[in-house]
C-alpha cells in the first residue's frame, strides 16, 4: 500500500508541474499589458514602463516563474494590483462560498438531498441536475454488469438473500466506474462554478477569477487557476486511493 501511495504522489507532483509550467505559459501569452491597463490607455509610456518594473513584469519570463513557484512554496502569493490585496486572502475568501456550491452540487448529484444553505439552491441545482441523471445511468449499468459476474450466482446458490449480495458483493465491485464519474464530476463543478457564480453573481472563486481576467490581474488568475489545478489533481489522487481501498487488485497492479 505505501508503494502504491508514493507512485501515485510522484504522478501528483508531476501533475502540478506540468500544471504550473502550461498556466504560466498560457497567462504569458496573453495580449495586453497589465500595466497599461492598470493606468489606462492614455497613460504616458515612461508611467507605464515604471509601473511594469515596480510589479515585476520587466524580468525575464523564468525569473518570474520561479519567483511565482517559490511564492507557492511557501504561501506568499504576492498582491493583487485590482483589489489591492493579498491575493491569499483573496482566494480564501472567496474559497468560502466556491467549496461549498461544489459540495452542495456534489451531494445533490449522489442524494438529492437538500442541507439548510438556501441561497445557493438554485445554483447548486443548476450544477447537479445533469450530474446526477449522468452519475445514476452509471451506477444502474455498472450494478448491472456485476450482477451477471459468476461470483454473484456462486453467492445466490449457497443461500445468499438478493439483498445481501447486493449490499456485500455487488455494490462494493460496481463502484469502480461510479467512483471514476464521481471524482470526474466533482472536478468538473469546480471548473463549472466560474460560469454559475457569473450567472447568479455569486462573490466566489470563479466570479474572482472572471473579474481578474476583465482587469488583466494576471497574479491573482494564475493563483487560482492553478488551485482550481491542484484541487483537480488532488481529487484524483483520492479517487486512486478509493480505487485501492474498494478493490485489493487495483494496488497489486499498480499504475
Amino acid at each position: 500500500m505505501a508503494s502504491f501511495i508514493l507512485q501515485r504522489l510522484v504522478t501528483l507532483i508531476a501533475t502540478l508541474l506540468g500544471a504550473s509550467a502550461v498556466v504560466f505559459v498560457v497567462l504569458e501569452v496573453l495580449p495586453g499589458n497589465a500595466a497599461q491597463v492598470l493606468l489606462g490607455p492614455d497613460a504616458a509610456p515612461e508611467a507605464v514602463a515604471a509601473l511594469a518594473a515596480q510589479l515585476g513584469l520587466d524580468q525575464p519570463a523564468l525569473v518570474r516563474y520561479g519567483q511565482w513557484m517559490a511564492g507557492l512554496l511557501t504561501g506568499r502569493l504576492g498582491d493583487s494590483h485590482a483589489y489591492s490585496a493579498p491575493v491569499l486572502d483573496l482566494i480564501a475568501e472567496r474559497l468560502a462560498l466556491t467549496v461549498p456550491l461544489a459540495l452542495l452540487s456534489m451531494l445533490l448529484t449522489c442524494a438529492l438531498a437538500l442541507p439548510a444553505l438556501k441561497a445557493l439552491l438554485l445554483p447548486a441545482l443548476a450544477l447537479a441536475v445533469v450530474k446526477a441523471a449522468i452519475l445514476a445511468r452509471i451506477t444502474r449499468s455498472a450494478v448491472l454488469d456485476v450482477l451477471r459476474e459468476d461470483f454473484v450466482r456462486t453467492a445466490r446458490a449457497k443461500g445468499l438473500t438478493r439483498r445481501a449480495a447486493l449490499w456485500g458483493h455487488v455494490l462494493r465491485n460496481a463502484m469502480i466506474p461510479v467512483i471514476t464519474v464521481m471524482g470526474l464530476q466533482f472536478a468538473n463543478l469546480l471548473a463549472g462554478t466560474i460560469v454559475v457564480e457569473n450567472v447568479f453573481y455569486l462573490p466566489g472563486l470563479g466570479r474572482l477569477i472572471f473579474q481578474s481576467i476583465a482587469n488583466r490581474d494576471l497574479v491573482v488568475v494564475r493563483n487560482c487557476v492553478m488551485l482550481l489545478a491542484a484541487m483537480v489533481v488532488l481529487v484524483n489522487f483520492v479517487v486512486d486511493l478509493l480505487y485501492a481501498a474498494i478493490d485489493p487488485r487495483v494496488k497489486a497492479r499498480g499504475p
